[in-house]
C-alpha cells in the first residue's frame, strides 16, 4: 500500500516552491542574510510537519510548527516592509502561509480534544 504524504506537507512544499522562486529577486547583500534565514524557517516547517505525523505524542511539535510559522510569517513581513519583495508577491505568500496556519490549527485542535 502507497502512503499519501499528509496535505499539511503538500501545502509546506508548494509554499517552499513559491518562496524560492520569490528569494531570487532578493538584492545580494541579503541573499546570505535575510533570505538564507526565510529559507531555513521553510526547511523547518517541513521537518517539523513530517516529525509531528510520525510521533505519537504530536502536541509539542504542533506547537513548535505554529511558532515557526509565525516566525516565517514575519520574516516575509519584514522582507516586504524592507522592498524585497514585491506586494503581489507577498500577498501570494502570506496566502499560502494563511493556509498552513489554519491547517496546524486545525491539526492542534484535534489533538487537544484526543
Amino acid at each position: 500500500m502507497d502512503k499519501q504524504p499528509l496535505v499539511i506537507e503538500q501545502r509546506i512544499r508548494d509554499m517552499m516552491q513559491y518562496g524560492h522562486i520569490a528569494l531570487r529577486q532578493f538584492p545580494k547583500s541579503e541573499k546570505h542574510v535575510l533570505a538564507a534565514e526565510i529559507r531555513t524557517s521553510m526547511l523547518t516547517l517541513l521537518r517539523l510537519v513530517i516529525t509531528a505525523a510520525k510521533r505519537y505524542h504530536k502536541k509539542t511539535t504542533l506547537t513548535d510548527l505554529d511558532v515557526e510559522l509565525a516566525v516565517l510569517q514575519n520574516q516575509v513581513r519584514l522582507a516586504k516592509d524592507l522592498a524585497y519583495l514585491p506586494i503581489n508577491k507577498y500577498q501570494h505568500w502570506s496566502g499560502l502561509n494563511l493556509e498552513i496556519g489554519r491547517m496546524i490549527g486545525g491539526w492542534l485542535k484535534y489533538e487537544r480534544a484526543a
